[in-house]
């Protein structure tokens, strides 16, 4: 498929950015936003990229992100998610951790905690803490997805379903407005599931673009949350999903700004 040069380096910046936004583009190539809007149409019908308010996202279609991709996604906005995660997680606790970008962050921002046992089917987690005398690591077995790390298949929910733990740190790759929360892989949904049903406190961790996207396979409701923790919700539904389930929502962007007004 030919490509003007234009659009080859726009799908290259939205592969490696996850998204592109219509007024940095014409910014950058120097043009109207009129011709970056036809641009993104253009490349949205041809299915290179997925149109959303603003701008477009990459990939197209149902197919997850690559995974170095999703990684920088938003990737100031994670670590403040991931640190907000483990202010609410104290030492001397049990938890899950699964698989995604985010729930990494939240991995390393743990790492100053003392006593932990973290349970996890995601290898990138299990590498990153085991070497960290104070938390003990429990790894799920399973079929190991070579695109992220992610431990998936009905050995890893057998495995999951053995432990009760204190917490649960859980992420989704699409949250729709009647607050399902959805992914790719009806395999990692499964052990999501499990994950869900055998922790006491159940903490969602998702950046805004997921707002944005969509995915096949349900994993659960929002509702069945107990703490969600964004960088923002500009959503309406979502928020009163969140205050009619007693769903704690916290948005790091807001607290962020009310600490600098402060």
């Amino acid at each position: 498929m030919y490509l003007p040069p234009r659009h080859t380096e726009i799908v290259r910046m939205a592969k490696d950015h996850g998204r592109v936004l219509v007024e940095a583009l014409a910014s950058h190539f120097g043009v109207t936003p009129q011709t970056i809007r036809k641009d993104l149409n253009e490349l949205c019908e041809q299915h290179l990229l997925t149109r959303i308010h603003g701008g477009a996202l990459f990939p197209a279609g149902i197919e997850n992100m690559e995974y170095e991709a999703r990684r920088k996604i938003a990737a100031t906005e994670k670590e403040a998610i991931g640190q907000a995660a483990a202010r609410l997680i104290p030492d001397n606790s049990s938890l899950f951790v699964n698989i995604g970008t985010t729930t990494e962050a939240v991995g390393n921002a743990l790492l100053d905690h003392g006593g932990l046992m973290v349970i996890t089917n995601n290898i990138n987690v299990a590498n990153r803490m085991r070497i960290y005398p104070s938390i003990e690591v429990v790894i799920a077995g399973g079929v190991v997805r070579g695109s992220d790390g992610g431990i998936v298949g009905e050995a890893a929910v057998d495995f999951i379903k053995q432990f009760k733990v204190d917490y649960a740190v859980i992420g989704t790759s699409a949250i729709d407005h009647d607050g399902a929360l959805l992914d790719f892989d009806f395999r990692e949904v499964k052990v999501a599931q499990a994950i869900i049903a055998n922790a006491r406190h159940v903490i969602l961790v998702s950046d805004s673009t997921k707002f944005e996207r969509t995915a096949p396979v349900r994993i659960g409701h929002l509702s069945q949350v107990n703490t969600f923790i964004t960088d923002r919700c500009d959503v309406p539904a979502i928020r009163r999903i969140c205050e009619d389930a007693d769903v704690r929502l916290i948005e790091t962007a807001r607290e962020s700004g009310m600490a600098e007004a402060g």
